[in-house]
Parts: structure tokens; C-alpha cells; sequence
């Protein structure tokens, strides 16, 4: 089990891992060693609450499917083991942003201060435009 948080968790069997070669620089390594790591998690299917389903999506991005399987890449490191280590990290840290509730927003009025203060504001700006309107002569 992959802790999350204190009352979540998942399944090491609900992870599904694959090696690929990596790119970019490494020389003969990385043309002849797999050690770019991919994790999918399908989140459809995992045993997660709805509500962090729903925050996850546009957390993820382009990196969750239209299957609903989130896909994480690794390959900053010559090491697959640390690549694995490091997607399983990145997947623990954008679960847990999704696991965090927003707190609920109470609606609240303006005070009769501050209304006050608005409108002053308002007749002042609107007395300074006044003076500058070029009024033709009346003589």
C-alpha cells in the first residue's frame, strides 16, 4: 500500500509500470538501456473517493487520458530504479493536491463603510472628469 495521506491510500497492484528508452543526452546509454519509466494508474477504476476524482482531472491535465488512466513519465536520471522512484513521487504529490478540499467560500456584504467609501470615490473622480470637459465660450 502507497500512502497518501493519513486516511488515504493505494493499491501497489493498481499501478502498471513499463521501461522505455529514454532521450536526450546520455550517449551509448541511452541508446542501448530502457531506463525512462512510465506509470499508468487508471483512476476510473481505482478506489478513491468522487470528489477527489473530480479535483484530479484538472489538476493532471494532459497527462490523464480520456480512459481516465493517468499516465506519469520519468526519465530525468540514468537510473531506472530512481526513475521509478521519482514517478511514484510525482503521482503521491499530485494525489495529494487533489485529496486537499478547498476551503468553502462564505459570501459576504460589502460594509456600509465601505460602500461609503466607494461612492465618495466614485463622485470624486467623477467631479475631476467634470472640470476637465472644455465647455464652449457663453458670452
Amino acid at each position: 500500500m502507497i500512502r497518501i495521506t493519513d486516511s488515504l491510500a493505494i493499491d501497489e497492484g493498481e499501478l502498471a509500470w513499463s521501461a522505455m528508452r529514454a532521450s536526450g543526452p546520455g550517449g551509448q546509454n541511452v541508446n542501448k538501456v530502457s531506463t525512462a519509466v512510465e506509470l499508468r494508474f487508471d483512476v476510473g477504476k481505482a478506489v478513491l473517493p468522487d470528489d477527489l476524482k473530480a479535483r484530479l482531472r484538472p489538476l493532471a491535465g494532459r497527462q490523464l487520458t480520456q480512459d481516465g488512466i493517468l499516465v506519469i513519465t520519468a526519465q530525468e536520471t540514468r537510473s531506472q530504479e530512481r526513475n521509478r522512484e521519482i514517478a511514484l513521487q510525482k503521482l503521491v504529490e499530485l494525489l495529494r493536491k487533489a485529496a486537499h478540499r478547498p476551503k468553502r467560500r462564505i459570501a459576504t456584504k460589502p460594509t456600509r463603510a465601505s460602500r461609503t467609501r466607494r461612492l465618495d470615490s466614485k463622485s470624486k473622480h467623477a467631479h475631476t472628469k467634470r472640470l476637465r470637459q472644455s465647455r464652449p465660450d457663453t458670452d
